[in-house]
């Protein structure tokens, strides 16, 4: 598989996918993670799947949000542009899980050194010593508040947090549930059918969660709820739940946040 983002007139953004897709080390690396979460501990993929919906979910959130004449943070703190912003989105997205090839648990922490010495690599020779400083900053920043508990300082790391969050469809029970592993991670999750992302009515974004069972609901209430109430971008997200198809006896009609 290819690591892909529609990287549109970026060109810095351009050469850091081109460099991901020749890292050897890094595509490994997302190997080990997904052989440590899917076939030691049956949690879902974690590895280029999921590293590829995440890094596509941000770059549309952040397009959508800059669109809409919210500043982000690397602009507003340090004058750099929204171009150098989607460039911190997506190489967060790409190495916020390197620490589950170390263990699942405290992998945030794992995945600060591991991204260090990688985003440093990647974008070597793309930016000044100052500016790339700032850019790791921000990074390893997004990574470490990527978990619902930590605190975003940075619109980026928001959008970093709920594009994780939003990775919620049914094709990430697929493993747990041919492995035969049946938990609220994968029934939830398999209740999800689609996951859309347009602009919003009453704030800049909209997501609409589309679910065939109220299962579902773990998804959004437990998990994307929680990332989105403690990121710098809730006030611009609107997010809307309902079930389509006559499947199941609906415990309720609509569900939103």
């Amino acid at each position: 598989m290819v690591f892909k983002v529609p990287v549109r007139k970026n060109q810095i953004l351009r050469q850091v996918v081109e460099r991901i897709n020749q890292d050897e080390e890094l595509l490994q690396l997302w190997r080990c993670a997904n052989i440590n979460s899917v076939d030691r501990m049956n949690y879902p993929d974690h590895g280029l799947v999921h590293i590829k919906i995440v890094a596509n979910m941000a770059l549309k959130l952040i397009r959508m949000l800059a669109g809409a004449n919210v500043e982000m943070s690397v602009t507003a703190d340090y004058d750099l542009e929204v171009d150098d912003a989607e460039v911190i989105v997506v190489l967060a997205a790409c190495l916020h899980d390197l620490g589950i090839s170390v263990h699942r648990d405290n992998h945030e922490t794992y995945s600060i050194g591991l991204a260090n010495l990688k985003a440093k690599e990647l974008l070597d020779g793309l930016y000044d010593i100052p500016q790339r400083t700032i850019m790791l900053s921000e990074i390893l920043h997004a990574i470490s508040a990527h978990h619902w508990e930590q605190s975003c300082l940075t619109m980026e790391a928001g959008i970093v947090k709920v594009a994780d969050a939003l990775d919620m469809t049914r094709g990430r029970s697929r493993i747990p549930f041919e492995a035969g592993v049946t938990n609220i991670h994968s029934v939830s999750a398999a209740a999800v059918d689609r996951v859309r992302i347009a602009q919003g009515v009453q704030k800049p974004v909209r997501v609409e969660i589309i679910m065939s069972n109220s299962a579902g609901i773990f998804q959004v209430d437990e998990l994307l709820k929680r990332k989105l109430s403690n990121s710098t971008i809730a006030p611009y997200v609107e997010v809307v739940a309902h079930i389509e198809g006559k499947a199941e006896k609906r415990l309720l009609e609509l569900y939103t946040i």
